[in-house]
């Protein structure tokens, strides 16, 4: 649906295999249904052996965190043959996104096509050094290092808009399978990374990179021992920096030692002050992970245990009532801006609900706040409504 409500664009993915570079032409919206679609033609187009990749959106009319997901993945997978992703023509909105998401940090963006030249600069693989601060006192104290050059941007901006409690464990995992894809794109050393989360009582793997790291953590769940284990008990951080000399877990190390794993770093994630799970990540070569890394690495647990916080991980019965009460209260103000869109545009109650959601990014309002903004104009006397969302499904 387009941001006026009255077109469909269909989806649909072109490719042009240039002399210079390959051309990935997206059109319509990259969502929940679509995401795979552009994961398996990108991995596809890497498969044969492509590393000059353009990801062109003049025609992307919409993302959301599973369309963000798509090409966080699609950077992961040319980070490790040491390539950037180029991003051309992407709208005001889709620019947005990718902008407080800080994937826009992590390509090469280029704004209009060039009639001639050479191949898109690529500039080897994707490096991103967080500032100190992140990590607890007494693993700072044991040397973490002071930071490196450029600020990690806030990567999970919107998705804690999106997983606002109470949240859905699906919407709250897709969130941190998309940290998890950057973390593996951006950490140095990084083979691998994945989430663990303790719900109803034990620990599961929630967002992985490949199938080896979710063996790796389901060996740690098994044998009740590794640094996933400890970091999500004891709320601070574990790095094993050579297992050959590991002796803290002597039923794990070798299971992961014969999958090939070297160096474990895990970071604790919090719901407010309680843990709640880990953000681990795995290498195949010992002593992998620097200082930075690893403060990179706790600024994306940072991130992800706000999400976890916001999302209610952890939460009391009490609070948690209070805040369903409030989330009931959003949601039903939000429908009851769809039925006046709906009405007032002929619009299905989908195509409304994009309309309000393409209207809070663009403006920065809350849904909920626009939403009770297209309400109130619906109640006033025609002529006295002005201009708005409640007037205008323009967006």
């Amino acid at each position: 649906m387009t941001a006026q409500g009255d077109t469909v664009r269909p989806f649909g993915v072109s490719v042009d295999f240039g002399d210079h570079y390959t051309v990935l032409g997206v059109t319509g919206e990259v969502d929940l249904v679509t995401g795979p679609m552009v994961d398996a033609i990108v991995s596809s187009v890497i498969d044969g052996g492509h590393r000059a990749i353009v990801l062109d959106l003049a025609r992307c009319d919409f993302l959301d965190a599973r369309g963000l997901r798509s090409i966080a993945s699609a950077i992961r997978r040319l980070a490790e043959v040491g390539a950037v992703l180029t991003v051309r023509s992407p709208s005001a909105m889709v620019g947005h996104l990718l902008e407080t998401s800080g994937i826009g940090d992590l390509v090469h963006l280029e704004q209009e096509r060039p009639v001639t030249g050479p191949e898109p600069s690529r500039t080897g693989p994707v490096t991103v050094r967080a500032p100190a601060g992140h990590l607890g006192p007494e693993e700072v104290a044991r040397g973490s290092g002071t930071g490196g050059e450029t600020v990690l941007p806030d990567v999970v901006r919107p998705l804690r808009r999106i997983t606002a409690v109470p949240a859905d464990d699906d919407v709250v995992d897709g969130a941190l399978r998309l940290v998890v894809d950057l973390a593996r794109a951006t950490v140095g050393g990084a083979d691998g990374v994945s989430v663990s989360l303790r719900r109803h009582g034990r620990l599961s793997t929630v967002a992985a990179t490949d199938q080896t790291i979710l063996d790796m953590d389901t060996d740690q769940y098994d044998t009740g021992e590794g640094p996933c284990v400890d970091a999500s008990v004891e709320g601070r951080w574990f790095h094993a920096e050579a297992l050959g000399d590991e002796t803290r877990w002597p039923t794990f190390v070798p299971r992961a030692r014969a999958l090939g794993i070297n160096a474990i770093l895990s970071s604790p994630l919090l719901a407010g002050a309680r843990p709640v799970g880990a953000l681990n990540i795995y290498s195949r070569a010992a002593a992998a992970f620097t200082p930075q890394d690893r403060e990179l690495a706790a600024t994306f647990a940072s991130g992800a245990s706000a999400i976890l916080t916001e999302a209610g991980a952890g939460v009391g019965s009490d609070e948690l009532a209070g805040r369903l009460t409030e989330a009931l209260e959003h949601r039903a103000v939000i429908s009851q801006a769809q039925g006046v869109l709906m009405a007032r545009h002929g619009l299905s109650a989908e195509a409304a609900y994009t309309v309000l959601l393409r209207s809070s990014i663009q403006t920065g309002t809350p849904l909920q706040e626009g939403a009770r903004m297209v309400v109130a104009a619906a109640r006033r006397p025609r002529a006295s409504s002005g201009e708005g969302l409640g007037d205008s499904a323009d967006g």
